[in-house]
């Protein structure tokens, strides 16, 4: 569990790399981006485009984000918090899975 908490960390750490890159992130494109690169909108993404929304968007706290220091925080935070929330779901599937083969035996 050591390594896995280092590597964490690591990541944690250099998340506000992402700052300096140009353009979006693989994957992270607006509704206009999809369709400049591909030339139309799929339906099922202009459906659920606002029904589903980040939890803290464009990884910064709201309110937070005038200077780089700012917004190299906001980074930070959304990493530990994506990461708390990875490790927590792992946790309770495992205790989930530890109960259903406790009943097994």
């Amino acid at each position: 569990m050591k390594k896995l908490y280092i590597i964490a960390l690591m990541i944690i750490l250099l998340t506000p790399l992402g700052l300096l890159a140009s353009g979006s992130a693989w994957g992270e494109w607006s509704l206009d981006e999809v369709k400049e690169m591909i030339g139309y909108v799929p339906e099922g993404m202009s459906k659920f485009a606002e029904l589903v929304k980040g939890i803290l968007p464009d990884y910064s706290i709201p309110g937070f984000d005038a200077n780089f220091f700012q917004q190299a925080i906001g980074y930070v935070f959304s990493a530990i918090i994506g990461i708390a929330a990875i490790l927590l779901i792992f946790a309770i599937l495992g205790k989930l899975m530890g109960r259903a083969q406790k009943k097994n035996e």
